[in-house]
C-alpha cells in the first residue's frame, strides 16, 4: 500500500514537470521586467535631478557639445525668412504648433532655436525682435525617424519630426548644429516660450511593483494548482 502511494507521488510529480518547465519562463520574465524598471526609476531619479540642478544654475555659454537639458545662452541674429513650424500642440482648443526660427551665430553657422507656441491660425502679432540678441534655453538633441513618424511638408515649411540636420538642409542653411536649443523666457504674447525644463514622468516604480506582482500572483496560482493535482493523485 505505502508502495502504491509512494509510485502515484512520483507519476504525479512527473506530470508537473512540463507545467514546470512552461511557468519558469514566463515566471523568470516577470522578475526581470520588474528588475528593469527598477533600473529605469533610478536612471530616471538621477535624470531628475541632473535636470533641476541645471535648471537651478545659470546658464553656460555656448559650445558645441553640451550635455541633453543644459541650459546655455548664445548670441545670434534670428533669420525670420526661414521660420518653421514644428510638431502640433493643441492649447485651450486651439491648434499650434513651435515656431522655430534659425540663430546666426558670429562665425556663421546656425542653431535651429525652438522660440515657443503659436496658433497656427493666427490673427495676433509675432514677436521678431532686430539685431545681435542673446538667447537663453536649453539644449535638445535631434529626435530619431521612425515609420510612424509623420511626413514633413518641406514646401510649407512644417515639420514633424524635431532633425536639426535634415530640416536644416530643407531651410538652406550651410552649417547648423545638430541639436536645437528651446528658448526660455516669460510670456510676453506671440511665440510663448517654455518657462522652466521639461520633467519627465516617473512611473518606473508602480510598473516594477506591478511586474513583480505578477510574478508572485503567477507562483501563487500555480503552487494551488500543483498542490491540488498533487493531493488528487495521491
Amino acid at each position: 500500500m505505502n508502495y502504491a502511494k509512494r509510485a502515484g507521488a512520483i507519476f504525479a510529480l512527473r506530470r508537473l514537470i512540463v507545467p514546470v518547465i512552461l511557468v519558469l519562463p514566463l515566471f523568470g520574465s516577470l522578475l526581470h521586467l520588474s528588475h528593469w524598471q527598477y533600473q529605469r526609476l533610478g536612471w530616471k531619479t538621477d535624470l531628475i535631478h541632473q535636470i533641476a540642478k541645471s535648471e537651478g544654475a545659470p546658464p553656460v555659454a555656448f559650445t558645441n557639445n553640451p550635455g541633453r537639458f543644459t541650459k546655455i545662452f548664445l548670441n545670434g541674429i534670428f533669420d525670420y525668412s526661414r521660420e518653421s513650424l514644428l510638431e502640433l500642440e493643441v492649447r485651450n482648443s486651439v491648434l499650434g504648433a513651435r515656431l522655430l526660427t534659425p540663430l546666426i551665430l558670429q562665425d556663421g553657422k546656425s542653431v535651429l532655436v525652438d522660440r515657443g507656441w503659436v496658433p497656427i491660425q493666427r490673427d495676433m502679432s509675432i514677436s521678431r525682435p532686430d539685431g545681435t540678441l542673446q538667447v537663453e534655453g536649453y539644449v535638445r538633441p535631434s529626435d530619431q525617424r521612425n515609420r510612424f513618424s509623420a511626413a514633413d511638408d518641406v514646401a510649407r515649411r512644417r515639420f514633424f519630426t524635431f532633425d536639426a540636420e535634415a530640416i536644416g538642409t530643407a531651410l538652406g542653411l550651410n552649417e547648423v548644429s545638430p541639436f536645437g536649443v528651446v528658448a526660455l523666457g516669460p510670456n510676453s504674447g506671440y511665440p510663448d516660450p517654455v518657462r522652466r525644463l521639461p520633467r519627465p514622468t516617473n512611473n518606473h516604480l508602480g510598473y516594477a511593483i506591478t511586474w513583480f506582482g505578477l510574478a508572485l500572483s503567477l507562483a501563487a496560482v500555480f503552487a494551488a494548482w500543483a498542490r491540488r493535482r498533487l493531493r488528487e493523485n495521491s
